[in-house]
């Protein structure tokens, strides 16, 4: 038996505003945007073609969901996005507007930056040693 993870969800406040940050900005990739009953859509995203792992962009339905956005995490890093150019996609980014919270830094399992999407959830651009 293969296991792996199929998605995980991200709520945020629209998805088109999500959509025009991850896939517009950023470049992921879109697979797939499913209308649903009352206003939602299925909507998952991958970073690349090759990756098996999905984002589920989730728009917040209620006030617990909508406090919960940009805060998933509890305000640490909750997601790691892996590349194998740490430079070229930090310059890429960037040039795109991209909002860092700090200068690249190189730790011992590899380089590292954060940086927030739009909507405040944190995360770690990738290249490991």
């Amino acid at each position: 038996m293969t296991r792996h993870l199929h998605a995980f969800s991200i709520v945020v406040p629209d998805y088109d505003a999500a959509l025009a940050f991850y896939v517009d900005t950023l470049g992921f990739e879109l697979r797939a945007d499913i209308p649903l009953e009352d206003g939602k859509r299925w909507v998952l995203i991958a970073p690349d073609i090759d990756a098996q792992t999905n984002i589920l962009l989730a728009r917040a339905d209620g006030e617990t969901q909508i406090n919960a956005v940009g805060n998933q995490f509890g305000g640490r890093v909750g997601l790691f996005l892996h590349t194998d150019s740490f430079e070229r996609d930090y310059n890429a980014m960037r040039a795109k507007g991209v909002m860092f919270e700090e200068l690249p830094r190189h730790e011992p399992y590899g380089s590292v930056a954060v940086w927030q999407d739009p909507f405040g959830n944190r995360w770690d651009l990738l290249q490991l040693n």
